[in-house]
């Protein structure tokens, strides 16, 4: 059956991989980006029955034009695909104050998950990129008081995103499928290039595993796990995600920063 399936930061990378691996067999890709014409090649290397959308995550106002150009479309939404990440950036400190690692890696997804998902059927999914890098989350740096580097804010983000899918997940009912996925470590993408100036391994490994928590069945009945693709198998995030003074911590504090963007 074909599916209607939203994969953020598909313009290159994994996501873009990703991307033509659906479209080919079928589905229906809303791609998403920041910039047009990368977006607009990126249709044209995917084919098939693709949108284009246009966002900057690192904007939680752009976030919530993003979900209602999606829902202005569509009143059903199959999977969303939270693949949009940041390492490192030209200016890592937004104008308000927040660190952009957490703000596109663990509340845009968040908030664009919240907003979507009055169109996204029980039996629809949720696949969220987490990674092998993972570190409790400092809360002061999260609202922005206290600076990081590069490596720690990213791994606190991603603990932060594994949280939260773990934790709405267990909250829910009748809710589609949640999960948290580490596509693999040191895949040949930009941010990898970038981050570790290393070629990387082939991004066909982090795209095949995306397809299956996104369609395939092993994945059907495992709401709030955490897959590790280095391993190939379901396993325990980073120990602080079982913590429940610090889950309640985080959660209450991408709410609040949430609610501050309203």
């Amino acid at each position: 059956m074909t599916k209607t399936i939203l994969i953020t930061g598909s313009t290159d990378g994994i996501g873009l991989r990703t991307a033509k691996k659906l479209a080919a067999d079928g589905h229906k890709v809303l791609l998403h980006g920041r910039s047009v014409p990368k977006l607009e090649s990126a249709a044209a290397v995917v084919g098939g029955d693709v949108e284009t959308y246009t966002a900057d995550l690192s904007d939680l106002a752009a976030v919530r034009e993003l979900a209602e150009s999606v829902r202005a479309k569509h009143d059903k939404l199959d999977v969303l695909i939270n693949n949009a990440g940041v390492l490192k950036a030209p200016q890592t400190v937004l104008e308000n104050g927040l660190d952009i690692r957490f703000v596109v890696n663990t509340l845009a997804p968040y908030l664009l998950t919240e907003l979507l998902l009055p169109i996204i059927p029980a039996d629809g999914r949720v696949v969220n990129l987490s990674s092998a890098a993972q570190a409790p989350v400092n809360i002061r740096a999260m609202q922005g008081n206290v600076p990081l580097a590069d490596m720690e804010a990213y791994a606190q983000s991603k603990l932060a995103i594994t949280i939260w899918t773990r934790e709405w997940a267990r909250s829910q009912t009748e809710a589609p499928v949640m999960i948290a996925v580490n596509p693999g470590s040191l895949l040949a993408s930009k941010m990898v290039k970038e981050g570790f100036g290393v070629a990387g391994n082939d991004m066909s490994i982090g795209a095949d595993i995306l397809v299956d928590a996104a369609l395939g069945e092993r994945f059907a009945g495992a709401s709030g796990a955490y897959f590790d693709n280095d391993s190939g198998a379901f396993a325990n995030p980073h120990a602080a995600a079982m913590d429940k003074g610090h889950v309640a911590d985080v959660m209450n504090t991408i709410r609040d920063l949430i609610s501050q963007t309203a």
